[in-house]
């Protein structure tokens, strides 16, 4: 079971990457629960599906998302998996970002708590990043 809760996953993370990329926000959130929690860096957690949705709906304004998700590990117990993995991050600011948003790039490492839902679909609970560049160079 296992390996194929880790297959659903890395598929869920491959179109992830593509979706931020070209900002299909409805479809990002449908991978997060209704209680989800994603942490997002410097900043308040974004908690629901709802503001998942909101707060993308306005990111992928800003510029160029650009994601790479590497599943490391997953741990599978009946409708619970657990995600361990690594990210990239090349954020290209458009006309449209905020004062203070510059392009950067990040990395890092991850944990996702995936829950099977009533629906058979496996989505994501909470999600945690978790920069491994120094303070600063981000």
């Amino acid at each position: 079971m296992a390996d194929a809760v880790r297959k659903i996953i890395e598929n869920h993370n491959a179109n992830l990457c593509g979706w931020y990329a070209s900002g299909e926000v409805d479809a990002i959130a449908e991978v997060f629960a209704e209680d989800c929690w994603q942490l997002t860096p410097h900043a308040e957690p974004l908690v629901g599906r709802t503001a998942v949705r909101e707060f993308w709906k306005q990111a992928v304004q800003w510029g160029e998302w650009r994601f790479t998700l590497e599943t490391q590990e997953v741990v599978v117990s009946g409708p619970i998996a657990v995600e361990r993995g690594t990210y990239t991050l090349d954020f290209r600011a458009g006309p449209a970002a905020p004062p203070g948003l510059e392009s950067n790039e990040d990395q890092g490492n991850y944990v996702v708590m995936w829950r099977q839902e009533q629906d058979g679909q496996w989505r994501g609970v909470w999600d945690a990043p978790v920069s491994t560049l120094p303070l600063g160079a981000a």
